[in-house]
């Protein structure tokens, strides 16, 4: 056991590392760096963006970068069309961003502070990355452990129906429409649920935006949950239906492997009935697999499907945050994202494996390759 974990430890190392190098290679390719964006901003012209500094802001934020380089009015001045700012004022938005440096440098000294967890600050807001992704974190969980909780609580009864009547037409249908919704992309169901629910062609049920209402404080606790059910519903079927079909399948699959052992004839042979057999030996055993599954169902739920569920309906959260940062080119949000995201679902992954040994003893992964 204690190999097994050293060595998925040590193989975490270059795992993370070829995927930072790899992003920070497409990065280095990709147009529009936090440098043009700011020169972009300064000399007044539009950027693809969800984000952009204000007017009031431009002068402060030309100072601060430039070295407090006159005001706004001498900065736009200095613009001479597709030639830029001046040199020294360009440099000096380079030193600000740490690009004045070699791109290898740059590299391994972010990797060096991610080591420490130094993620430093946003490019863009006045605020640390790690009380950014704080500030965002509650509602990409809330997503994330309502859907899971949605999708055991279907796809486990429902598999283990579908494992009783295995063959039957219940189980035909039933697979049919799981799978449908495994194939449908998440943001479509979400689209499809705002046309008929929320106000758009058919009825108003559901709000369109936010997590909350505006007046949710003065709202009695009783209420607050209501209001907080009421704006969760749709993001979460359209985030869940996809999920069914995986662990419905997986619930059914296992149920049918221990029906058809021989503990179970046994049992019968010895006068239980179905409900004793299924519930007293069948049980336990089918669902181990479903239970050790459970950390990296979350974690997929967590990371996998809230971006465009947060865009759509408005969410704040880590989805709509690493969009966001995406567009405006706020590198360090990015990267510090995908370490922590990256780092995290390979301490899952591990994770996961040992609760399959701990669940059942008959699993060993001590003696396979990694």
């Amino acid at each position: 056991m204690g190999a097994y974990i050293l060595r998925r430890l040590l193989l975490m190392i270059p795992t993370l590392l070829g995927i930072m190098i790899v992003s920070f290679i497409i990065v280095q390719f990709a147009p529009g760096g936090p440098v043009e964006q700011v020169i972009a901003q300064i000399s007044g012209q539009s950027i693809s963006s969800t984000e952009r500094i204000t007017g009031s802001q431009q002068g402060d934020f030309a100072g601060q970068q430039t070295g407090q380089a006159k005001d706004s009015a001498d900065v736009n001045a200095t613009y001479r069309g597709a030639r830029g700012l001046r040199p020294e004022i360009l440099a000096r938005i380079e030193k600000q961003f740490g690009f004045d440096k070699p791109p290898i440098e740059r590299f391994f000294t972010m990797m060096w502070n991610y080591l420490r967890f130094d993620f430093g600050n946003s490019y863009f807001r006045d605020i640390s990355v790690v009380d950014l992704i704080k500030e965002k974190l509650p509602v990409s969980i809330t997503l994330g452990l309502w859907m899971t909780l949605l999708g055991y609580g279907v796809s486990i009864p429902l598999g283990i129906a579908k494992a009783l009547r295995d063959g039957s037409r219940f189980d035909v249908w039933t697979s049919s429409i799981v799978i449908v919704g495994y194939a449908l992309p998440g943001f479509l169901i979400a689209v499809l649920l705002i046309v008929l629910f929320a106000g758009g062609s058919f009825w108003n049920i559901f709000p369109l935006r936010g997590l909350v209402s505006e007046n949710f404080a003065s709202l009695p606790w009783y209420s607050q949950v209501l209001d907080y059910l009421w704006h969760i519903t749709l993001p979460i079927i359209a985030m869940a239906v996809g999920g069914f079909a995986t662990v419905t399948l997986l619930t059914k699959n296992s149920f049918l492997e221990e029906i058809r052992k021989q503990y179970v004839t046994t049992a019968r042979a010895k006068g239980l009935n179905d409900r004793q057999v299924l519930y007293r030996h069948v049980f336990r055993n089918a669902m181990l697999l479903v239970i050790a599954s459970f950390p990296a169902a979350f974690i997929s739920a967590f990371f996998g499907g809230s971006l465009l569920i947060e865009t759509i309906f408005s969410l704040d959260g880590l989805g709509l945050l690493g969009f966001q940062s995406v567009l405006n080119r706020d590198y360090s949000v990015v990267f510090a994202t995908l370490y922590v995201f990256s780092l995290l679902g390979l301490v899952i992954g591990l994770v996961s494996d040992l609760m399959y040994m701990w669940i059942d003893p008959r699993i060993d992964f001590e003696s396979r390759e990694v």
